[in-house]
């Protein structure tokens, strides 16, 4: 795609949006049209049929079903959607996407077994078929593929086999992996995933799916109807009688996502997960040279966030030299872009790799934290 002016490129390294290449961004400037012409409908058609193939669905088994918003709504929906009158659902537990997705669950009153654990390790996969062995009314489980809160990722293909087992569907947030880590839907288990234009194919925020099950979607049409907006059977339903949504679609962000997934193709899955390995690896050899830890065990994460444990004199406000907000603002005016930790009663900050990066960005990066932390009266390395 011809780029008419290269726009000022910042390295995002918070947990979406992510860094997107210029002819995303120039995708979405094109001749206004009405969503329901025959070429938009095309559009969303191939974008369908592209986004199934991304985690290597059978597309006689498995389809896109497309909405608009942020990575949240399609938690919405298929908590809302997929859980049979008087059944309840089970979320594995051990971070805040987890933890949303429990909340939406009560929200719409729906019975809930909410199966806790650490946040900073892997779920009890004991306690999970325990679960679903002694409460035969659990019909959906739900785990998060990556926690982007944290950086866990968490071995889905073995709980999909114990909701299998169990006769169960099973859910997963892949928000923050679809389209970064090589997925194989089947291989793993899952009956619905989910992800979101801005995060890992670096497109832009506004469009959400599932690539779900074509027979359970079609089976949850008897299902209670909990939500008008976010139905998954109608959404679906329209898809199939007229190509589009039921409601006006994000357009421009539609154009844009199929550029992006062009651009994931022609790099390819697994050259594009080598060059996130080598972001992440920069990342854990960066925060060595400063001397700082990340929280959670690497043999455990996904290599898609690091969560950074602040310096032992970090207070609050004015308490101590380190502050989030100074190091943020120092990196953000030169041009990079970090996130504050998702930890509670820890003193976190998260770097992650999620976008259009290189290696060579990130150790730019960290030659401007290392100027940051010294502006902050540091010697390094801390220790």
């Amino acid at each position: 795609m011809e780029v008419v002016k290269p726009v000022k490129r910042n390295v995002l390294l918070n947990p979406g949006p992510a860094t997107t290449s210029d002819a995303v961004k120039y995708a979405q400037v094109i001749p206004d049209i009405c969503p329901r012409e025959q070429e938009f409908v095309d559009i969303m058609t191939d974008v369908r049929k592209d986004l199934v193939k991304v985690v290597h669905g059978d597309p006689e088994k498995y389809t896109a079903v497309i909405f608009t918003g942020s990575g949240t709504i399609i938690q919405d929906v298929l908590v809302n959607s997929l859980v049979p009158e008087g059944k309840k659902m089970c979320v594995v537990n051990n971070g805040a996407y987890a933890a949303r997705m429990v909340e939406i669950a009560q929200y719409y009153n729906i019975d809930c077994v909410d199966i806790q654990s650490s946040t900073t390790g892997l779920p009890d996969l004991f306690a999970v078929k325990k679960a679903l062995e002694e409460d035969k009314d659990i019909a959906v489980v739900a785990a998060v593929h990556h926690e982007t809160g944290t950086g866990v990722l968490n071995p889905i293909r073995e709980i999909g086999q114990i909701a299998h087992d169990n006769d169960c569907i099973f859910i997963v947030d892949t928000i923050s992996t679809y389209g970064l880590r090589p997925i194989d839907i089947e291989e793993e288990n899952i009956d619905f995933l989910m992800s979101s234009a801005q995060k890992g194919l670096a497109a832009m925020t506004g469009a959400s799916w599932t690539i779900g099950n074509i027979k359970a979607i079609e089976k949850s049409k008897d299902y209670p109807k909990r939500s008008y907006y976010c139905n998954l059977f109608m959404q679906y339903d329209f898809f199939n009688r007229v190509g589009e949504m039921h409601f006006t679609p994000p357009v421009q962000t539609i154009y844009a996502l199929a550029q992006a997934i062009k651009e994931y193709f022609e790099e390819g899955e697994l050259n594009r997960w080598d060059r996130l390995k080598k972001c992440w690896e920069a990342i854990h050899k960066g925060l060595e040279e400063i001397g700082l830890d990340s929280v959670i065990d690497k043999d455990i994460q996904g290599k898609l966030v690091v969560t950074v444990k602040a310096p032992e004199d970090a207070g609050d406000a004015g308490d101590g030299k380190f502050d989030f907000a100074t190091l943020h603002d120092y990196c953000f005016e030169r041009g990079f872009t970090i996130y504050p930790g998702k930890m509670f009663g820890l003193k976190t900050f998260r770097l992650c790799n999620l976008g259009l990066i290189t290696q060579s960005d990130i150790e730019d990066y960290f030659v401007t934290a290392k100027e940051a932390f010294k502006e902050m009266g540091y010697s390094l390395p801390l220790k």
